[in-house]
């Protein structure tokens, strides 16, 4: 059966509230900051958004209930992603069809999560029942492992090198340093990136997201009320989640993507060779490096030969993370698979600044999120095109 598509969808004014490496505040205050800037940099009141989709990790016990009341918004639409680094993705595909239905006319999307000290040791402990259950009797636990085998399965798999993934580390950091909001503000090299710690082989230090607090937001709405409103906007072109993909695969090799990217290039009427930008899910970069493969820029498989063949960075022939991605930028929790979307948002529509990428038209946006004892369970994909 063909898929709806998302014709008149709108997103716009993207929203990030600066990274802080750790913070005192919680998740809610960040959550709240996030609704703040929607609403001054939107013109809209606070009573016309009528719809609201959240993700984090750290508002636990809370959930996107209790925040309506904390701060005083009154949605007929409602819904709570726990997807992680997927929840963007999977924000965006819930509210467009909210708005295209008329659910909701004006949906806020917002990921945020705080930092404390001690925080991310309290997440991964409770994380996943099923996932701790199956790696600390034997000593293991937390992503850095789990992608560990992962990449060292990859690698004798493909005959990637580390230098290979270093290359996209040194691209996503030279990307970043035109970012703002990126808390990595000094060049990385090669050289540098080669010879760092090792955390768990063959993962060395650059290869780590560096968690840290902050929130991303947007807003989604149809496209006649983007234009009233005097909003610069995009406009989702075609959508695709997939959860528990190749689940027979002994380690991970390919992300769900590939199960779904036809359908999404179809919805587009677009191919691969047509997208100018891509916000890849980049926890670690072996996941950057299937996703150029799983999404239909070069085959299994081929992904060494293709970063050594193309530059990364915002002018060069395969712009990839324009801000940094998390690599460079941070890991705000769930606020980090939103990351892209906000990205995108002001790449197409002149707000990129000096990371701008030339005359760009289309940008995907993967998400990729929760981790188990040995693969992500959540991807999702969307391209979002210029209304201009």
């Amino acid at each position: 059966m063909a898929r709806l598509g998302y014709d008149d969808v709108a997103v716009a004014v993207p929203v990030t509230v600066p990274y802080q490496r750790f913070s005192n505040e919680g998740a809610h205050w960040f959550i709240g900051q996030a609704v703040r800037g929607l609403i001054e940099r939107s013109g809209v009141a606070k009573e016309q958004i009528d719809g609201l989709c959240l993700s984090s990790f750290s508002l636990v016990p809370d959930t996107a209930v209790g925040v309506t009341q904390h701060l005083g918004l009154s949605p007929r639409w409602l819904d709570h992603i726990p997807t992680g680094g997927a929840s963007g993705v999977m924000c965006l595909r819930r509210a467009a069809r909210a708005v295209q239905v008329g659910d909701a006319d004006i949906v806020a999307c917002v990921a945020a999560d705080t930092n404390h000290v001690d925080s991310f040791r309290q997440t991964l402990g409770g994380f996943s029942d099923f996932a701790r259950d199956a790696t600390y009797p034997y000593g293991s636990g937390g992503p850095n492992s789990v992608f560990a085998m992962i990449t060292a399965h990859y690698m004798r798999k493909y005959g990637a090198q580390r230098e290979d993934f270093g290359r996209i580390a040194v691209a996503q950091r030279q990307n970043a340093l035109l970012n703002p909001n990126a808390l990595f503000k000094k060049p990385l090299t090669l050289d540098q990136y080669m010879a760092a710690r090792p955390i768990a082989d063959p993962l060395h230090l650059f290869d780590c997201v560096m968690p840290c607090a902050g929130a991303e937001a947007f807003l989604v709405m149809k496209q006649e009320r983007a234009r009233d409103l005097g909003l610069d906007h995009v406009l989702v072109r075609g959508a695709i989640e997939r959860h528990n993909a190749f689940s027979d695969d002994p380690v991970m090799v390919c992300g769900g993507w590939r199960k779904d990217r036809d359908d999404l290039y179809a919805q587009a009427g677009v191919g691969p060779a047509d997208i100018d930008l891509l916000q890849s899910y980049d926890d670690y970069p072996v996941i950057v490096m299937m996703q150029f493969e799983d999404l239909g820029f070069c085959e299994k498989g081929e992904g060494p030969e293709f970063v050594r063949a193309n530059t990364l960075t915002v002018d060069g022939s395969f712009p990839n993370n324009t801000g940094g991605g998390q690599l460079s930028a941070g890991q705000p929790g769930a606020a980090g698979g939103f990351m892209g979307l906000t990205e995108t948002i002001r790449q197409l529509t002149g707000q990129a600044g000096d990371r701008a990428v030339a005359h760009a038209k289309l940008g995907l946006v993967a998400g990729f999120g929760m981790v188990t004892y040995d693969r992500c369970l959540c991807t999702g994909a969307v391209i979002l095109g210029s209304s201009q």
